[in-house]
């Protein structure tokens, strides 16, 4: 049943309810503040990280300075806790993805992580694994990039934990 605007009359519980259109602009209203709630919601949950921009930092994020980690497995616990560059590195390379350790992880864990108390330190060690740690001595540096201002890559690396079998160092340039 209609009646003279279009609208449709319902009967509901024996009564009359008026149900109006709704228009295009309504509906396209709806539908963009529902996806600027859903958008909202998973960046603040993600700390104001969303997938399309944090792994893909080269196409939504070009000149700003960035920073990841970087571990290297080196001989011994003489480590110096000073910045470096990429050719002053200690140790060899240690391959993340073939001890099952997601990199994006690590370097989330490294660059996000405010306060270094024990809690972290050890979340940071059972990332890698006691078996792991037994064998190896492995340097965590956070690595950071920038272009400087005559358009040239700038990297360092900066020492911020070493995991040996027993004992679990950090730069004292941490925050603890």
């Amino acid at each position: 049943m209609t009646d003279r605007r279009g609208g449709k009359r319902v009967i509901v519980n024996a009564a009359i309810v008026q149900l109006r259109p709704v228009t295009r602009q309504k509906k396209s209203l709806r539908v963009l503040l529902g996806t600027l709630l859903v958008y909202a919601f998973l960046v603040a949950t993600n700390l104001g990280e969303f997938w399309p921009f944090s792994i893909y930092p080269m196409f939504s994020q070009g000149g700003i300075p960035w920073s990841r980690a970087v571990v290297r497995e080196v001989p011994d616990d003489s480590v110096r806790w000073e910045s470096t560059r990429l050719e002053h590195l200690p140790g060899d390379p240690y391959p993340l993805a073939q001890h099952g350790i997601d990199h994006i992880d690590l370097a989330n864990f490294v660059s996000k992580t405010e306060i270094w108390d024990d809690d972290r330190l050890a979340a940071l060690r059972k990332m890698f694994g006691e078996d792991e740690l037994d064998r190896r001595h492995l340097l965590v540096l956070r690595a950071r990039g920038r272009i400087s201002a005559s358009d040239l890559v700038i990297l360092s690396f900066e020492p911020y934990v070493l995991l040996t079998h027993d004992e679990t160092m950090s730069s004292d340039h941490l925050p603890r």
